[in-house]
């Protein structure tokens, strides 16, 4: 097996490796949230594999054989099922870190209103690219779950540490996605996105990891709240 077969993985390695590695902080204790971490990844890991399963027998996205390990399940390379295992946890790490160190700072009322404004921009973007799957399928549940979480309510105190965490995670997320893009391990049809990237990423996936972001740590703060167990 050719060393080029392993820059999926190891690009996830990667991406696990400080957060799995600080999990036993003295501080942080991120290890003792496990119980409500994993179940929230999961939950929102079958949303978004069925979607990616749908995706890429439809042909919007395909995957490089030569940067995978070649070990498929559904159509969908091993690496791929453990994306979104590994990138929420590494996500959900940094908003803990953020819940530690900066408690005090919650701007409900700026998070809301920009929130708002993210709905009609999604909402907006949706609409006017209907012809593109990715694009359109994207934003629309972007919207729709945005604006669940809004008027319900319960998730609107967090919201200042959420986009917080979501502008922490573009750093890692520019140097992975950007490698996953540029050689390419991820290829997008081009008729189903909206042709403006970022480097090489599609402005897609900027809304795809802020809907993942958001499902992951939406419902882990709910069990989290609510201790069903």
């Amino acid at each position: 097996m050719d060393l080029q077969a392993f820059t999926y993985a190891g690009l996830l390695l990667a991406t696990i490796a400080v957060p799995l590695a600080l999990s036993f902080d003295k501080k942080v204790h991120f290890w003792t949230k496990w119980k409500y971490l994993f179940p929230a990844i999961l939950i929102t890991a079958v949303v978004f594999i069925y979607w990616d399963i749908q995706f890429t027998a439809a042909g919007i996205w395909s995957f490089n054989h030569d940067y995978v390990l070649g070990v498929y399940f559904y159509g969908l390379p091993l690496e791929e099922w453990l994306f979104f295992l590994i990138v929420p946890y590494a996500c959900i790490f940094i908003y803990e870190v953020l819940n530690f160190y900066f408690q005090r700072y919650e701007f409900s009322n700026v998070s809301v209103a920009i929130s708002l404004g993210l709905i009609v921009i999604f909402a907006l973007v949706s609409f006017f690219n209907r012809g593109q799957l990715y694009t359109f399928f994207n934003f629309l549940f972007a919207a729709i779950f945005l604006g669940y979480v809004i008027f319900r309510n319960r998730f609107k105190r967090h919201l200042t540490k959420f986009y917080g965490t979501y502008l922490i995670s573009l750093l890692p997320f520019l140097l992975v996605n950007g490698v996953l893009t540029a050689m390419p391990v991820v290829e997008y049809h081009s008729s189903h996105i909206f042709n403006i990237r970022l480097f090489t990423i599609p402005v897609e996936d900027f809304g795809y990891l802020f809907l993942l972001l958001l499902m992951n740590l939406s419902i882990y703060e709910t069990l989290k709240s609510q201790r069903y167990y």
